[in-house]
Formats: C-alpha cells, structure tokens, sequence
C-alpha cells in the first residue's frame, strides 16, 4: 500500500516542491530588480534635485549684490526653493510623502525659472541628465 501511496501522490510533492523551488527563486529575483531599479530611480532624483540646488545657489551668488525690489521677490523665491531642497528627506525612501515634495520643489523650480526669465527644460536620459536654456 504504501508503494502505491507514493506513485500516487509523487505528482502531488512534486508540485509542492517545484513550488517552493520557483517561491524562492522568484523572491530572489525580484529583490535583485527591486534593488536595481531603487537605485536607479533614487539616482534620478539625486540628479535632479541636485542640479535644482546648484542652479538655486548660482542665481543666490549672482543675484546678491543686487538689492532692488525685483530682485528682492527672486531672492526670496530661491531661499524658498533652496529650503525645500535642503529639508527634502534623502535618507527616507519610505517617506510617504516623497513624490509629493518633488512636485512642490519642481513647481518651484519652474516658478524661479519664470521670475528669471529663463525657459528650463530638464531632462533625464539614459545617457546623461541635462539642464538647457
């Protein structure tokens, strides 16, 4: 009986084992990819975030010396832009409102842009991430 047993339940472990074999294969591949593809977007957004803080800072540097109405309403939208980037939680990918932060920092970005007169195009490529003007 019991050689009959596992003739006819072998499809049955068989299953089971191809299972637990393709579970574990699958839960490895997909942390790899999730990995890969973490820090690929995480860099993305560093080279975006980046290039929003340089461009803030050159514009602080160069619009500094300068102490006209004008210039004091873009001062002030670059300190504000400069304080977004600098409180944006890099360190927290489980921060839950993340995605929202980058739109207001983008939005400001643009606003700044705008009061500078100055059309920005950001794009990010698979070659190389760009600023033009």
């Amino acid at each position: 009986a019991d050689l009959f047993d596992g003739i006819v339940m072998a499809e049955q472990r068989f299953h089971g084992e191809g299972y637990q074999e393709g579970l574990a294969e699958g839960s490895h591949a997909g942390m790899a990819e999730g990995r890969r593809c973490g820090a690929l977007h995480g860099a993305r957004i560093g080279s975006e975030i980046g290039c929003y803080l340089g461009f803030a800072l050159t514009w602080h540097c160069l619009l500094q010396k300068c102490t006209d109405e004008k210039n004091s309403k873009k001062m002030k939208a670059l300190d504000s832009l400069i304080g977004m980037i600098q409180k944006f939680p890099y360190e927290d990918p489980t921060y839950d409102k993340l995605q929202e932060d980058l739109e207001r920092i983008r939005g400001k970005f643009k606003q700044v842009c705008s009061m500078l007169n100055i059309q920005s195009d950001f794009r990010i490529g698979t070659e190389r991430s760009s600023l033009t003007f």
